[in-house]
């Protein structure tokens, strides 16, 4: 029998297992990450905005083909065939030309520059607000046109056969190019603009953003700032213009409640 013992077997213990690494998502952003984050977002609404400035700029060189045309239209209203537009100074003619130009360019644009802002907006968003955001964008360019003939069939010829007849035995109406051509283009885009409030709200509110019941709370913070966006629009003293430019923007507003009410119910969301 061999006198020198077998050394015991050595047990080797199990490795502590490797806790799994933690995905980059769930880290922290570190100070250099969070800066070049926020220049990567400057510089891709930089690239944006440049695209859809470059877009007005076509569709303005476009419409400087038929400027003299629209001017021509836009004096329609006041309904006088003896009517022409005074200048007074030797550019101002030259500088009416191309705002008459520009106002048309961005009208046609505005597809272009609604599609720029949603591809800058829509990596943030979640699939549910792309989808119903992007079923929208048609939607605002029709709404837009509707405000700018409403403006141009209804408001326009109010507005102006009030201000050609107001007092006409002391007062003469021949306007000036540019005061004319400022209130009209005023006039037709804003209500044009105006005209999307509805789909605005009707879109928050299916996105749970804002509800109906905070819109009726706010009745009057609505009418003074329509009174406040009446005043801008037509930038007259007279109450019979502010009226007729408030009261579209408050029947407005009451269907931005009926239709947020609306989406709110599809939501199925409470009040």
């Amino acid at each position: 029998m061999d006198s020198q013992l077998e050394p015991a077997a050595k047990v080797e213990t199990p490795a502590p297992p490797i806790p799994p690494a933690e995905e980059a998502s769930d880290l922290p952003l570190t100070p250099e990450e969070y800066v070049m984050g926020f220049l990567d977002h400057l510089a891709e609404l930089r690239d944006r905005i440049i695209k859809a400035f470059l877009g007005l700029m076509a569709t303005t060189l476009f419409s400087m083909l038929f400027a003299r045309q629209i001017l021509e239209y836009l004096t329609t209203p006041v309904g006088r065939d003896d009517f022409q537009l005074q200048t007074l100074g030797p550019t101002e003619g030259v500088v009416i030309y191309f705002r008459v130009a520009l106002l048309a360019g961005a009208i046609i644009a505005i597809p272009w520059i609604t599609w720029q802002l949603w591809m800058f907006i829509a990596p943030g968003l979640t699939n549910k607000e792309k989808r119903y955001i992007l079923l929208s964008l048609p939607a605002t360019t029709v709404l837009f046109l509707l405000g700018v003939m409403f403006s141009w069939f209804v408001l326009m010829p109010a507005a102006l056969g009030f201000l050609q007849n107001f007092q006409s035995d002391i007062f003469k109406a021949d306007w000036t190019a540019a005061q004319y051509v400022a209130f009209v283009t005023s006039l037709l885009f804003w209500i044009g603009v105006s005209f999307e409030m509805p789909l605005i709200f009707f879109i928050l509110a299916r996105l749970g953003i804002v509800g109906p019941r905070a819109l009726r709370q706010n009745w009057r913070v609505a009418v003074v700032g329509a009174a406040v966006a009446a005043a801008f629009i037509t930038p007259t003293v007279d109450p019979f213009n502010m009226a007729l430019v408030m009261g579209p923007l408050l029947v407005l507003y009451v269907l931005s409640i009926l239709l947020s009410t609306i989406a709110y119910r599809k939501s199925g969301m409470a009040e």
